[in-house]
């Protein structure tokens, strides 16, 4: 049996028989979900952070106290950027680098921004994905948001989504960025995505605690993607 809890911003808590997956925890929600579930588990724990931005990184998990000792897979930027030695980490996410053990194999692909995305394979066979901050990030009403041309944010975007195509065929469980900041263009790299890799579950993420605005986006993928089921 396998749950997706959504946490908050671009938090989820993967939940199976034996483990448990904390991706990009930021802080919990208002009912407190992740702490108690976490204090009442005697599950493994892993907590992975895709990069080191205050919005999905938080120090919190290297001293959470838990029955049983947690996992942590950190990219190599908070390493960096938060000074975290090394050796606090079980694994040091890069893009190209796997890690796996008798729970899950991961795999570390590159970001459109900082740090990784990076996809999962259960023993079962089943895929999950959680973007980081992947995304088309297609500021036309703001360019000067970005680092590089729109061109070569899309070029960028679309070389890692066929990447991903190319090891995952098929994503059972997709974590993705819907973020209403970018206007006109929020559902490009979605659609784009969708496009190229069939999806099964679509949860959408990181929109800043605009819902209303995220769930019109919703809206309009559910009447395109009919064979994706969509999590809000």
């Amino acid at each position: 049996m396998l749950t997706i809890l959504y946490i908050y911003h671009s938090c989820f808590a993967m939940v199976n028989d034996k483990t448990i997956i904390v991706f990009d925890y930021w802080h919990d929600d208002g009912a407190q979900t992740l702490h108690k579930l976490l204090e009442q588990s005697d599950k493994q724990v892993y907590f992975i952070a895709s990069h080191f931005h205050g919005d999905h990184y938080n120090p919190e998990i290297l001293s959470w106290p838990l029955k049983k000792t947690p996992k942590y897979l950190l990219s190599y930027d908070i390493i960096k950027k938060k000074h975290v030695p090394a050796e606090k980490a079980d694994f040091v996410m890069r893009p190209g680098l796997e890690y796996e053990d008798e729970n899950f194999k991961l795999r570390a692909f590159r970001s459109t921004d900082i740090g990784i995305s990076m996809g999962i394979t259960l023993p079962d066979g089943t895929v999950l994905f959680h973007a980081g901050d992947l995304n088309n990030w297609y500021f036309t009403e703001e360019v000067d948001k970005l680092k590089v041309t729109l061109r070569q944010m899309e070029g960028l975007y679309l070389s890692v989504v066929r990447e991903v195509s190319k090891t995952y065929p098929r994503i059972n469980h997709l974590m993705f960025p819907i973020d209403p900041r970018i206007g006109q263009e929020t559902l490009r790299g979605a659609r784009q995505w969708l496009r190229a890799i069939p999806t099964d579950n679509f949860y959408p993420m990181h929109y800043w605690e605009q819902y209303n605005d995220m769930a019109e986006s919703i809206l309009q993928l559910r009447t395109e993607f009919t064979h994706t089921t969509f999590v809000i």
